[in-house]
Formats: C-alpha cells, structure tokens, sequence
C-alpha cells in the first residue's frame, strides 16, 4: 500500500486529494493534513463581506466529505518535512502539528511515499506596517481573504451605510496593501460590488470610493494585462477597466506601494518615486502573500530548506529559475509537471508553487522598491494542476515508478474568470472574461502573447447568472456530490 499526503485542503489539494482517492481507491492511501475544519470558496467571500451571503453558505465541514471519499484527515498544520527521513530510516515524512480541538499543539511524523504540498499562502499582513502582523489583520483595515474576515468587513460594512443615512458622507478605498501583492481581482469585485450595495441602500452620494493598487495600469490583474474580443471589437483590459470605473464613479491610484497604514489613513510611494497619504473611514486591502513557512531537513537532520524551496517561502518545482532580467523570460520558463527537481515524489500545486519569475512586466520605484503585481495562481488554474499532479503520481502508484508525469503549464492553458460587479438576480452585473494562454507566449502570438480567438470579454446581467451557478456547481463538486467528477475545475 503506498501512502499520499496531501498538505492543504484548498481548491488546489482539495482537488488533487478527492481525485486521488477515487482513482487509487482502498488499495493505497490519502491522508490530508490541512489546519482547517471547514472548506471554504473563496470566490463568494466578497459576497459575505457586503451581507449578501452568510459564511455558512461559502463553507462547509471537511470530515464528513473526507470519511465519504476514504481519504484520511488530519487536522493539522504542517511543520517541516524530512525528504531523505533519518538517519535511522530511510523513509521520508512529513511533521505536523494539530490544530483539532483536544489535540492543539500535539505533534506527529507522518511518513509518505508521495507528497503533493498545496498549502497555499501565508496572508502575509506583517509586510506593511499598520496592516497587521504575523498573527494577522490589524485593527485599522478589513479583508475578504476568509469567511471569518469577510463576516468581520461586512459588519464594518454595515456600520458605514447606517452613518451615511444619518447624513455623515464616508470614504472608501479597496485595493492592495502592498508593492508585491496579487489577487486584484478579488479587491476589484469587492469595490464594486461596494459600490452596488451603497447603490441599493440608497446611499451611494454620500460615498467617495477609491481604489488603490500595484498595478502599472488598471486592467494589469497580474497577468500583464489582456487584449480580449469584446463586442466584436479587439479590447483591451486598461480601457474595459478604465471604462467601468469611469462609469460607476470610482478613482483610482495605480502604481503605489502601501507602506504603513494606520487609523483612518495610508501612506504610499508610486511608481515616479513621490510619496502619497490617503484617508479613509472604510479600507479593505489584499495583503501579500508568503510561503507559509515550512522546513525541510536533510537525512543527517541539516536545514535544506533553500534545497526544496524558493526565497519566498514556495516550493521549487520543474521551472526555470534562472531566466534572468524580463527580457529573457518565455513561456518556457513555467513548469508543466510541478514535480520538485531534488526529490522526484514530491510536487506543489496551487499557490504553493514556486513560480520562475511575474507575468507582469516588474517595475520599481526610482528609490529602489519594487513595485509590480506578483503572478496570480488561483482559481480555475489551480484545480487544473491539482488534478494533473493527483494524475501523474496515481499512475506512478499504479502503473509504476517510471509512468510519465502528466502536464498542465499555465503558459499552454486557458483559463476563465467571472469577476462580480454587484449581486442580484435582476440588477447584478459580472465580466466574463477567457484567457489563453494565462501566460503569454510571445513567440506564439506576436504582438499580444495571446491568441484573440480564445481571448474575450462582456460585461452583464448574464455574467452574474453565471457567477451564481458556478458558486452552487463548484460547492457541489466539493462536496463529492453526484456527478461532481463532471464538473470541470
């Protein structure tokens, strides 16, 4: 019988776990150490944090789906793992520490003969001052990164529309909280469905709404930005963002670096090196994201965490790392097996790949800060290689150690996103976008690094009729419920 562990229960080890067990079934085993108790999709958080859905309906509990598909589930975070084992034994294993009420803090090796880390970021909050710390979110600001956070800024929420009816006008500024971040498009779905909530409640001219962000240019979302066909005509995403935001009355700042936050206001450096403040009565801003911090340990019990994982904490897989400046970097560069290159039965999948370099061209401040979105890995892409990573190591099981490793390069896939505008059933609006490939490939497709057939946009009621269904679709695959092996990831 061999052994898979999983570390991590997101979409991406999720994914890659339930797959797995249905294609290895009872003769090998799964286990799963993830330090949650419950599954979360993160997509719908940003309907939580205006009150348009409760926590309870983007969550479910784990055991009870785990127990269902025989995987066997630790609830755990994930400490260090010994690739080589030790000295005694050969055999490598991973050490995890509970976080299962009645268990906190008790800690066990688990031995494994394959090793898929999915554990996805750290929410790094301590990377900007005022905006947290390592335990997490500070005091002055509020997050849609978790079910719990996006409860915690719908209540702040709330508290904004009740002073605006009492007359007081309110400021609102949405964005990134830092020179590296990623994952702008879920800050520009929570601003504007902000800005549709103020709408309904009747309360939208007493609001000024601001967004603020890393990005060289609105539309970049960390892909570089993207020409789409959108209404018959070639588009591309600065003037489809440039337009919306004109459209609903919302500002902007691009190219900022937040480096401190504190009560009500945000000091930031741009792109031309000048230093900005801005105030705000009502702030969610995406923190940077981390490696989460794991260790890995030689056989003689030596640190070789530099061995097996990336200086941001993620883990090195197949990739080029060594493209060097922008000029240099191709398509190529990204990894298709996501099997590390030192210890061939482990791979990373999700957010806790190494990715070789951005996708966005970097750019820095004449003071020296960097100041770029970090490449996105979330979504769509992140279940794809979940499961082509579950694929090649089942075949490795069950058809032996020299099966060929399945393939799932984001510089070869396409990818979709429906990015909410405002939640309702006749008045909501969402853009549904494709991307193909999600990294360009320059060489491929001169001029834009993608092919404009695939690539497209709109904008409407439909996107958010879409939106909604892919919620009730993705939790019911989640949930291993009938059918779910149909649904696409």
């Amino acid at each position: 019988m061999a052994r898979l562990v999983v570390l991590g229960g997101g979409v991406s080890g999720h994914t890659a776990a339930t797959f797995a067990a249905k294609w290895l079934g009872s003769a090998h085993e799964v286990v799963v150490v993830t330090p949650n108790s419950k599954w979360n999709w993160i997509p719908s958080n940003i309907w939580v944090g205006v009150g348009e859905m409760s926590k309870e309906e983007v969550t479910f509990d784990l055991a009870p789906v785990y127990a269902k598909a025989g995987i066997n589930y630790k609830q755990a975070k994930a400490v260090s793992i010994n690739p080589e084992g030790v000295e005694s034994s050969d055999k490598p294993f991973v050490t995890i520490e509970y976080t299962l009420a009645g268990r906190e803090g008790e800690v066990e090796n688990v031995e494994y003969d394959y090793l898929i880390n999915a554990t996805g970021p750290k929410l790094n909050f301590g990377a900007t001052e005022g905006l947290g710390d390592a335990n997490g979110l500070g005091e002055f600001t509020v997050s849609v990164c978790t079910a719990d956070h996006a409860v915690h800024a719908n209540e702040e929420f709330q508290k904004c529309i009740q002073k605006m009816k009492q007359g007081e006008r309110q400021k609102f500024l949405i964005g990134t909280g830092h020179g590296m971040c990623t994952c702008q498009g879920a800050a520009f779905e929570y601003i504007f469905n902000i800005e549709h909530e103020l709408k309904k409640a009747g309360v939208r001219d007493m609001a000024d709404i601001k967004w603020i962000s890393n990005e060289s240019f609105l539309g970049d979302f960390g892909v570089g930005g993207l020409h789409m066909k959108s209404m018959g005509f070639a588009v591309s995403s600065k003037i489809f963002a440039e337009s919306l935001f004109t459209e609903r009355d919302v500002d902007w700042i691009i190219g900022a670096h937040v480096n401190k936050v504190e009560k009500g206001k945000v000091h930031y450096e741009l792109l031309d090196g000048s230093m900005g403040e801005e105030e705000f009565d009502f702030s969610m801003l995406i923190p940077p994201f981390a490696g989460v911090g794991l260790k890995a340990y030689g056989k003689d019990g030596s640190d070789i965490t530099d061995t097996v994982f990336a200086p941001n904490g993620f883990m090195k897989v197949d990739a080029n790392y060594s493209a060097g400046s922008y000029e240099n970097w191709s398509a190529s560069d990204w990894p298709k097996t996501y099997q590390n290159p030192t210890y061939s039965n482990m791979f990373a999948c999700g957010i806790a790949f190494a990715p070789p370099h951005p996708i966005s061209k970097p750019m820095s401040s004449p003071n020296g800060t960097p100041i770029s979105p970090t490449p996105p890995r979330t979504g769509m892409p992140s279940g794809i290689i979940g499961k082509a990573v579950a694929h090649s190591i089942c075949d490795r099981i069950l058809k032996g150690e020299n099966a060929p490793l399945h393939e799932a390069s984001m510089a070869h896939m396409g990818a979709a996103c429906v990015a909410s505008a405002g939640k309702g059933i006749f008045d909501g609006t969402a853009a549904a976008m494709t991307i193909y490939p999600v990294v360009p490939d320059f060489e491929k497709y001169p001029g834009t690094g993608r092919d404009t057939d695939y690539t497209f946009g709109e904008i409407g009621l439909a996107g958010h009729w879409i939106k909604h269904i892919l919620h009730h679709l993705f939790i019911w695959k989640a949930k291993l419920k009938a059918g779910w092996t149909m649904i696409p990831e």
